[in-house]
């Protein structure tokens, strides 16, 4: 087993004494080619070329000797170390650490990051990584070959936003440059690289925050808010379908009890994409978005499409509004992880369960409504759940009753692709 295996991170400045002295002491040294042509590594050391990670760390680990492994920025920061540190390996580790890549592309921006959104992109998570960048608005991408600046801009599609590309930080080839998404895909952009993907309203205030991120406290308390932030009065009428009724109401699907249960039953996420169809007010689609989801709000009604921006800019959330009727206007959207169907009837749901999210949930105003849905996402494969969703609003005042409120909640959860 190796003595000692230090970790040694390099964003180009000359090395420390500290990472001198131990390189020079290694009898084995792991890195990347660029790594292992530096001039201090020792002549006589055995060289491993990082790839698998895993496969190295077996093999540091069975070495005789001490070792050294060298990584780009910080390796504590999406590195090295976390491998290394597994206790199938039983290694025994030491940081030499340097300026983390995201630190270096924002200063080389001239911005502050304590509000930025940090994800690793490759190709197994480059969706997950888009959605962040559309549900925020400050996000550092650590990109990998087959997930950079050209296919991050390529599914942001629809979704403006500015992209600063560092390649080959800390290098004589280092390079900044200065896109709109929809022309990244122009470029060949060079490894490695951090893209910064901006646009949309400021993360946090003047004062700075007190969180790194997204801050979780922002906006009112309650993960649904009341009726009245979104809507004057209510629209009444079988099923709340898209549009929400009149201008200025919620629909039947909207109000407040049968939303919280929706939500429930959907958990939606940082790093999902959120289908709501149907979005009338846009109560459900910004309450979805501020659990930091991305979201798509699809509506056939101009006057939904436009409540719905306005309440995203109440909440100070992110999410894109699309104008057309479903099911047809859904062919050409990016696919969903879980999805809210308010509108539309069983013509939509079948629609949104042959593309296969993860979970899909809608409401019914009928016992025999509620049924033909339910068999259609069984035929499809789902797990349903159904619920009979009663709520009455009472004066308590007089402790009278002044409004109730009756619906069949459907859920339908992927075996397959749960959670």
């Amino acid at each position: 087993m190796a003595d000692r295996v230090t970790v040694i991170g390099w964003d180009g400045s000359p090395l420390t004494a500290a990472a001198r002295g131990a390189l020079g002491a290694a009898t084995l040294v792991a890195g990347a080619a660029h790594h292992l042509a530096l001039p201090e590594v020792p002549p006589a050391a055995e060289r491993i070329r990082l790839g698998s990670l895993p496969l190295a760390a077996r093999r540091i680990a069975a070495h005789r000797g001490t070792a050294v492994v060298l990584a780009d920025g910080d390796p504590g920061f999406f590195g090295v170390v976390r491998t290394l540190r597994a206790p199938e390996y039983g290694l025994e580790v030491e940081v030499v650490p340097a300026v983390s890549s995201v630190a270096t592309a924002f200063a080389r921006a001239g911005m502050p990051w304590d509000d930025a959104q940090v994800v690793v992109a490759h190709p197994r998570t480059l969706r997950r990584a888009v959605n962040v960048c559309r549900a925020h608005p400050k996000v550092a991408v650590l990109t990998a070959p087959g997930a950079g600046p050209a296919e991050l801009g390529l599914l942001l599609e629809g979704v403006h936003r500015t992209f600063v590309i560092c390649e080959e930080l800390g290098t004589e080839r280092e390079q900044v440059s200065v896109v709109t998404s929809d022309k990244a895909a122009d470029h060949t952009w060079r490894d490695p690289n951090v893209v910064i993907v901006i646009g949309g309203p400021a993360g946090a205030g003047e004062g700075g925050g007190w969180i790194a991120g997204r801050d979780p406290g922002t906006g009112p308390r309650g993960w649904v808010q009341p009726d009245a932030s979104y809507a004057v009065g209510t629209a009444h009428g079988p099923g709340g379908g898209p549009g929400g009724g009149a201008a200025g109401m919620l629909g039947e699907g909207e109000r407040e009890v049968l939303r919280a249960a929706q939500l429930a039953r959907l958990g939606p996420r940082t790093g999902d994409l959120v289908w709501d169809i149907g979005c009338g007010a846009g109560a459900f689609a910004a309450e979805a978005a501020r659990a930091g989801a991305a979201v798509i709000a699809v509506d056939h009604d101009p006057a939904a499409c436009t409540r719905t921006e306005g309440a995203a800019r109440r909440f100070g959330v992110q999410l894109q509004v699309v104008y057309g009727s479903a099911p047809h206007v859904l062919e050409n959207l990016p696919e969903p992880d879980v999805v809210r169907v308010g509108g539309g009837g069983p013509a939509v749901v079948s629609a949104v369960a042959d593309r296969r999210p993860r979970r899909i949930v809608t409401h019914a105003a009928t016992r025999d409504a509620a049924e033909r849905v339910g068999r259609d996402l069984t035929e499809h494969g789902y797990q349903v759940q159904c619920a009979l969703i009663q709520s009455v609003e009472l004066d308590t005042r007089a402790w009278t009753e002044t409004e109730r409120n009756v619906a069949f909640l459907l859920s339908g959860v992927l075996p397959d692709r749960a959670p």
